[in-house]
Parts: structure tokens; C-alpha cells; sequence
């Protein structure tokens, strides 16, 4: 099966061709096509994702990706004999009536090329901000009814979590998600515990009650000086701090709801412990460093604790920890001391270029739900955006 999928959700524009053979058990995974345009520069000035521009840039960027992708798999085959129908562009101009200058880019860039050797197109329906993912449903809409090729809806945090199966090996037995399943979502806009007892069947355990665990890295990075995005820059001084082993006696910050009956996060208190206990203060790097240190620790202890729990209460065969905080070398550390209490308990990373939004694993996510119902190949309902989708 040869997937295109669209990835709009935030503020990475991002378009793949993935081929997946096998079973959706033990899936063998290719990456023909992948192209992507990060808005990190652009969205730096705002510290945080500023929706309207992100949208914006989305409608720029996504047509050339999707070109590029398509180009890179070799499937794009140019004819002199086919221009898009009067009725064709009627079509387009209102599906992309939202994206004013991407229906353009579309004409310019697909008016004479042949159907593509696709069996359906991915893209992400949400959560994520709605100006944004509708960019990438408008647009896939529209090159479905160009090509006649069916559009498949994903939910991005699905798509997180089978980022892990995609990795740079043979070994399909690395590959293998055995059930039950305790999946642990970090990331900018979602910090949640979720149990699977069968694939595709999802229960919320808890999530946070108010910032995410990205978004409080992003803004305790910027109460103390450092540049968005905020999580790398606090790990790095975390990191850099540890290696000294000179533990600070100076800053000391609470754990939120450790010891909760609860599965919840919060983050809010601790952002503003942070913030108290650094306002009108003059910030030594030294300082940066040990704050950085504490409050990793801090958020380290709750996410190290919080699963312990699930996996006692939920026991699972298998643990992913997936989303752009994933990537964090300290949480991972400490999920992998916690897994080695639970024998027979295997954990799963994505690599570091699936741990933040991408494409790719969109097109995983589509072929592991069009595996399951055939039917949503032949679905003729119209797809809407959902910036708070839940499972």
C-alpha cells in the first residue's frame, strides 16, 4: 500500500510517501517521499505558535512539499495531454475557498500530471490548531477529487503513537506491538497516559489539567532567558548541569499531584513556582542551569510516577512514549530504569526525527486503520477539522 499523507496540525508543514507491505502486526516500512518546512524561525519572534501565520505558511508551503514528496517516490509522470476540466477547477476553487493562493499553487504544480500510483491519501483531522489542519484537509480533498483517490482522516496522536514502528532496521521483531498497551504522549500541546487492551481501542487514563509538558518547557525556558523553542535549551543546561555534580541547595520546585489517586498532570503550579522564584531576580547563567536541572527533575519525577501507577494498576506488555518531548535523553533515561520493574514489559521510542509532528507517521496511523475497516477507502463523509479530537 503507497500512502500520501499531509501533516497540518501546528506549525510543521510536512507531506510523505510511505509504503507499507506485510502485516499491520509486523508492518515492513518505507519512506519514498518526505518533505518538510518547520516554522520554528518564524514563530520564534511570538515565543509560541501564532495560529494565523502558522495557517498562512501552511497554505504557502504545503502545495511544493506535496510536489516534492511525490517527485522524490517517483511518482509524478508529466502529460501534455491532461489539464485540469473547467469542472475539475470548479471542484477545487470550492473545496480550497479557505485557501486563497493554494488552489493556484495546485494548478501549476498538478494540472498535467498523471493519477499518481496511490491507494489513498492521509491527513491529520486532529487535535491541533483548526486554522492550520484545515489547510491540510482542504488541500487533500482537493487532490482526492482531482485524482479520484480516496482521503483517509487521522488523529494525530494515533499517529504518534505508531511513529515507533518505523524504524532504521530489518528486524520486524523490533517492530512488534504486543497488547495490552500503556501509551505515554508528551509533547507541546498534550501530556496524557492512554491504555490499549486491543489495537485501535483507546482508554484516557489521564492527561494534564492544564499546560502540557512541551508548552511548560517553552515557558519556563522563556521566564529565564531562553530562546523558543524551549525544550531542547533546557535540557541541554539540565544535561550540562548534571555532569558537575554540584547539587543546587539554592532552587527547589514541587512535584504537581506526585502523589494523586489520580492518572491527571498538572503543570500550571510548577511553571509558577518557577516563575516567583525567579522574578526580579538577576539570572546567572549558572543559575539557568541549575533551574533548568531542578525543574526537569521535577517534571521527571511526576511523568516517572504517574506511569509506574498505570502500570501497576493497567499491567501491559508493551510501553510507548511518544511526541516531541520523547526525545527528552533524561525522561528517557528514567522510563527505561522504571520498565526494567515490569520483566516482561518491552519499550518503544520513535527515532528522533518521528518523535516531533511529521507526516510519516500519519500515513502509518491511515494504514493501520484502513487494515482494520477496508471501508474507509469508499467513505463519502465529509471531513472536518478538530482541534480538541479526542480518542
Amino acid at each position: 500500500m503507497i500512502i500520501l499523507s499531509i501533516e497540518t496540525s501546528c506549525d510543521e508543514t510536512a507531506a510523505s510517501v510511505v509504503k507499507i507491505t506485510g502485516s499491520p502486526a509486523s508492518p515492513s516500512i518505507s519512506v519514498l517521499g518526505n518533505a518538510l518546512f518547520s516554522q520554528i524561525k518564524i514563530h520564534e519572534e511570538f515565543g509560541g505558535v501564532f495560529p494565523a501565520l502558522a495557517k498562512r505558511e501552511h497554505v504557502k508551503n504545503l502545495p511544493p512539499l506535496l510536489h516534492k514528496a511525490l517527485q522524490d517516490a517517483k511518482l509524478l509522470k508529466v502529460s501534455k495531454e491532461i489539464q485540469i476540466s473547467s469542472a475539475q477547477k470548479k471542484k477545487l476553487d470550492t473545496t480550497l475557498n479557505r485557501e486563497q493562493g493554494a488552489a493556484d499553487a495546485l494548478y501549476s504544480l498538478f494540472s498535467n500530471i498523471k493519477k499518481p500510483a496511490l491507494d489513498a491519501i492521509a491527513v491529520t483531522r486532529g487535535p491541533g490548531l483548526e486554522p492550520a489542519l484545515w489547510v491540510g484537509i482542504n488541500i487533500a480533498v482537493a487532490l482526492g477529487k482531482l485524482w479520484g483517490i480516496p482521503v483517509v482522516p487521522v488523529n494525530h496522536m494515533e499517529g504518534h503513537i505508531f511513529s515507533v514502528l518505523f524504524a532504521k532496521t530489518k528486524n520486524l521483531k523490533l517492530k512488534t506491538l504486543n497488547f495490552p498497551l500503556l501509551s505515554l504522549l508528551i509533547s507541546g500541546g498534550h501530556t496524557e497516559l492512554v491504555h490499549s487492551k486491543k489495537k485501535l481501542q483507546y482508554n484516557t487514563l489521564g492527561q494534564t489539567r492544564d499546560d502540557a509538558l512541551g508548552e511548560a518547557y517553552d515557558k519556563v525556558a522563556r521566564m529565564i532567558g531562553l530562546p523558543y523553542p524551549g525544550g531542547p535549551e533546557i535540557a541541554r543546561l539540565a544535561d550540562t548541569n548534571r555532569k558537575k555534580k554540584t547539587p543546587s541547595t539554592r532552587w527547589s520546585f514541587p512535584r504537581p499531584m506526585l502523589y494523586s489517586k489520580d492518572f491527571d498532570f498538572s503543570f500550571s503550579g510548577l511553571k509558577t513556582s518557577v516563575l516567583y522564584a525567579t522574578q526580579n531576580k538577576t539570572l546567572t547563567d549558572a543559575d539557568r542551569e541549575e533551574i533548568a536541572k531542578e525543574f526537569e527533575d521535577a517534571v521527571t519525577d511526576v511523568i516517572v510516577r504517574k506511569t509506574r501507577k498505570a502500570l501497576e494498576k493497567f499491567p501491559s506488555k508493551t510501553l510507548i512514549v511518544a511526541g516531541g518531548v520523547a526525545a527528552n535523553k533524561h525522561i528517557k533515561k528514567n522510563i527505561e530504569k522504571l520498565a526494567k520493574n515490569f520483566p516482561e514489559l518491552k519499550v518503544f521510542f520513535p527515532s528522533k526525527e518521528l518523535s516531533t509532528d511529521n507526516s510519516v507517521m500519519i500515513g502509518i496511523a491511515a494504514f493501520e486503520r484502513i487494515k482494520s475497516d477496508p471501508k474507509l477507502l469508499k467513505q463519502k463523509a465529509a471531513l472536518k477539522a478538530d482541534g480538541n479530537l479526542h480518542f
